[in-house]
């Protein structure tokens, strides 16, 4: 009989121990999701600017060899990403994927005029520097126009504050939930065991000897939960870069590695400091209140 009442006993507390290392890694999860963008918001919006192409128009009377190296000479300059050499038949074809086969029957001769397509340096995507580059380029006689869109630039740049503040804010306040939520799995664990606790202070057990085992139980916890919440999120990050380059080139890996080790760390922290502000508590209980 009391074979089989210790059977219960430990069957609970494996449930119990299970249903919190659960709780805490979906917490964690949640956390580091939030933490990995984050992390690479600045990579994300360089991204975005790279991507941001400035067509250089050329004169009708530039010939393609000397647009082919005017194309050659831009991409050694600092703020140049990359440089695309588009010839009149190419700015031809784009036009007729845009307007349709017969927009150029109206034209006598083709308008389509050479130029060079560019994407610069994520940090000259601002509205000082881009009119800088402009003037740039347009220095050089060969050049006609210089075109790309202005108000798409200052959109891009505020939102992309926007974006960051409120990932911040989120974050702010996945911290507190995740200690919140952290610190009550953690409590109802421990004050379940509140009349042991209370037994131990009794006998004259010194609160860091009291709380040993459970700090002990509470690193495990937060490794385990830790390390579940990283390869669920490094699982969900492979799983939505399987048919796509995208993702793997908008996160650096080295940083989504150190997120989900200092995810691992951070599951452990607080669950001893839930632990000790926990046991601290109920350790000087008093008997009437043990049982509420």
């Amino acid at each position: 009989m009391a074979q089989k009442g210790k059977n219960i006993v430990f069957r609970r507390l494996i449930r119990s121990y299970v249903t919190s290392v659960i709780s805490i890694s979906l917490v964690l999860v949640l956390m580091a999701a939030a933490a990995v963008f984050a992390a690479n918001a600045g990579g994300v919006a360089r991204w975005f600017k790279e991507n941001m192409a400035v067509s250089v128009l050329l004169k009708q009377s530039t010939s393609e060899k000397e647009g082919r190296a005017l194309a050659e000479s831009l991409s050694s300059r600092p703020y140049v990403k990359e440089s695309r050499f588009v010839s009149k038949e190419e700015g031809a074809e784009e036009m007729k994927s845009l307007l349709g086969e017969d927009f150029l029957s109206v034209f006598e001769s083709s308008p389509i005029p050479i130029s060079i397509d560019l994407k610069l340096d994520g940090d000259f995507i601002t509205a000082d520097s881009l009119d800088k580059v402009k003037a740039d380029l347009l220095s050089d006689r060969r050049v006609e126009e210089v075109v790309y869109q202005e108000t798409l630039v200052d959109a891009l740049n505020a939102n992309l504050r926007r974006i960051s503040l409120v990932v911040g804010i989120v974050i702010v306040l996945l911290l507190v939930i995740s200690f919140a939520l952290i610190s009550n799995t953690v409590r109802l664990n421990i004050y379940a065991r509140r009349f042991t606790i209370h037994t131990m202070s009794l006998v004259g057990a010194k609160r860091s000897f009291i709380a040993r085992p459970f700090v002990r139980q509470a690193v495990v916890q937060g490794a385990v939960s830790g390390l579940i919440a990283s390869g669920l999120l490094y699982a969900l990050i492979r799983w939505l870069s399987r048919d796509s380059d995208l993702l793997t080139m908008l996160l650096d890996m080295r940083l989504v590695w150190a997120v989900l080790a200092c995810t691992v760390l951070a599951g452990i922290a607080i669950c001893v400091v839930s632990t000790l502000l926990v046991v601290r508590k109920v350790a000087y209980i008093s008997k009437d209140n043990l049982y509420y």
